[in-house]
């Protein structure tokens, strides 16, 4: 079997659970990522494949051999910090060449895959750079060069853009997935934004307080997020509470009311709930009415120019809204604000709320959803 199984995974420090029984597989060939906010557990869980944390519980499969109990040096692990970590008095060259001089290859060798790896990573012509003559996507480009040197059978990156403005770590965002597509060694990258996730990643592992919340590709996460948590942190979401009837909803302080539709995350008492809707999943129309099931009268209360479209809040009862907007339909309806007219929810999720609606919404602030 080729690439990662975490299997079962528990780690603590102290008093605090770091990492909360966690199991996944990334194939070989793969670039996942662990997707997730500040102090979820993101890091430890690689720096527990890597050997360089050692777990309470669980095991550790690389390439299928169980490697729980072997130290970092036996893993052939590449291993990319946040802020690169090398060698300030070695030049491009040295940096890359000392994962090959460790392994005693020979000078000949050494040196072809160097020249290889610094062609391989757009360095040509840096090679007698030190690491205070380069920009930080350089440097970390070299480091990257540096943990691919001994071949190791994965590649683990940390946080491996943090340290860089947005431009150049967007750009190299970029380069890494293409760099995977040329190379196709198993890697697992972490990260807390989610856009570079669904970006670059084939697989997204959602990480919360030390536990998996989800794990699938982008458009699965995004489209069909399995927790509250899912669908918050991973994209845009507005947060609009409702009262669940038999066979309709009714959303607090509207009119009008939506068709109870089957419930992907099973059938609720009646009560309150909480729908989860995407921004994009909404649509304004001034033809419907309250007689029509699923429209819901709005006020348009602010509208955001966005470039390639218009943001536009809506109060919906005593819901603030957010909808999408494509630049040409905007144009073409000539919205205006306090302008009076009728919104559908084109999918949405609904979860009960069993505390009240307070706690819900401080539970998503708290699990990184701002609204």
């Amino acid at each position: 079997m080729s690439g990662i199984r975490v299997s079962h995974l528990t780690k603590s420090f102290g008093d605090f659970t770091a990492v909360d029984d966690v199991s996944f597989d990334v194939n070989g060939g793969e670039l996942a990522a662990l997707l997730g906010p500040s102090g979820s557990g993101k890091s430890t869980i690689l720096r527990i494949i890597a050997g360089l944390e050692q777990p309470d519980a669980g095991q550790i499969f690389l390439t299928g051999q169980d490697v729980t109990n072997s130290r970092a040096q036996k893993r052939n692990v590449g291993f990319v910090f946040q802020h690169y970590a090398l060698f300030k008095h070695m030049n491009v060259e040295k940096n890359i060449a000392f994962g090959l001089e460790i392994q005693k290859k020979g000078k000949k060798e050494i040196k072809e895959k160097v020249a290889e790896l610094i062609d391989l990573v757009k360095l040509n012509g840096y090679n007698n750079h030190y690491p205070s003559q380069l920009s930080g996507g350089q440097r970390q480009r070299v480091a990257l060069a540096r943990a691919l040197a001994p071949e190791p059978r994965v590649l683990l990156l940390d946080e491996p853009f943090g340290a860089l403005d947005a431009k150049v770590r967007k750009n190299l965002s970029r380069w890494i997935r293409d760099l995977h597509d040329r190379i196709h060694v198993t890697s697992v990258f972490v990260t807390h934004d989610q856009n570079e996730a669904i970006e670059i990643a084939d697989k997204l592992i959602l990480v919360n307080r030390g536990r998996i919340e989800q794990i699938g590709t982008a458009p699965e996460v995004y489209e069909t997020p399995a927790t509250k948590f899912a669908a918050s942190f991973v994209g845009n979401v507005n947060v609009i509470e409702a009262i669940l009837e038999k066979e309709r909803i009714l959303v607090n302080g509207a009119q009008g009311h939506l068709r109870h539709q089957t419930l992907e995350n099973g059938s609720f008492e009646p009560g309150e709930v909480i729908l989860l809707v995407r921004p994009e999943d909404t649509t304004i129309s001034r033809e419907h009415s309250i007689e029509t099931p699923g429209w819901i009268p709005c006020e348009i209360t602010g509208i955001h120019y966005r470039g390639s479209f218009y943001e536009i809040d809506l109060q919906v009862g005593t819901n603030v809204v957010k909808s999408i907007i494509n630049k040409e339909i905007f144009v073409q309806q000539q919205w205006q604000e306090h302008q009076k007219a009728h919104v559908h929810f084109k999918q949405y999720k609904v979860f009960e709320v069993s505390d009240g609606y307070q706690t819900v919404h401080a539970m998503l602030r708290q699990l990184g959803y701002i609204e």
